[in-house]
């Protein structure tokens, strides 16, 4: 007795038909597979307020000296650098010991030297180091030098130099508290006629007593 096997239904279909069903599964996985990745959504993360606009060479690269008070400079001359002042400062000697070199902390161009109104750090501000400018202890220890290049008994400081200087000792003031009758004159520390009789240094320090430093 011979036992019929039931036939499957698409072996009654035309090859043609068992195709043209077969050929949306084969699409569906086909796309699958080779469809791109959709990268996935970057992890939002908080934005944080913008740091102040301030060089970094203006922020040491040691831990902060407990400055107490700004001591301004002019450097008698009629032009002068970083360079060049660091350089006449080692010929310097005190006490039987040579100096380490520039004396200053920050010095400022007047466009002989240095660019008109540029500002550059010395190693003395970027190790937190005392410095070698006022003449006094007290000041040459907790006291941060600021010399203008220039001659400011024979002509004012250029404009450029002014507004660095108020953008500078603005932001000093405020990172390092310095108090609002901590700006000074050289001259009110020693008997020298610096920052020279045409440096307003008396309305540089109403605005900083003030509070009001405005480059």
């Amino acid at each position: 007795m011979s036992t019929t096997i039931p036939r499957s239904p698409f072996s009654r279909r035309p090859a043609w038909s068992v195709a043209v069903i077969g050929l949306p599964l084969a699409i569906l996985v086909g796309g699958c597979l080779n469809s791109p990745r959709v990268a996935p959504d970057p992890v939002k993360r908080p934005v944080r307020a913008p740091v102040a606009d301030i060089p970094v060479s203006w922020r040491p690269a040691k831990p902060p000296r407990k400055w107490k008070s700004i001591v301004l400079h002019h450097t008698a001359t009629e032009a002068g650098s970083v360079k060049s002042i660091h350089a006449e400062h080692r010929k310097r000697i005190t006490n039987g010991k040579p100096w380490l070199g520039i004396g200053y902390h920050f010095v400022i161009g007047n466009g002989k030297g240095m660019a008109d109104g540029a500002v550059e750090a010395t190693f003395r501000w970027r190790d937190q180091l005392h410095g070698a400018h006022a003449g006094k202890q007290a000041e040459n220890q907790h006291g941060i030098g600021i010399a203008l290049i220039g001659h400011f008994d024979k002509q004012p400081p250029s404009p450029a130099q002014l507004a660095s200087l108020r953008r500078l000792i603005s932001h000093l003031k405020t990172a390092h508290a310095i108090p609002a009758s901590g700006l000074i004159g050289h001259g009110e520390i020693k008997k020298t006629a610096c920052p020279g009789k045409l440096f307003p240094l008396a309305k540089l320090k109403k605005e900083f007593a003030g509070g009001k430093v405005v480059p």
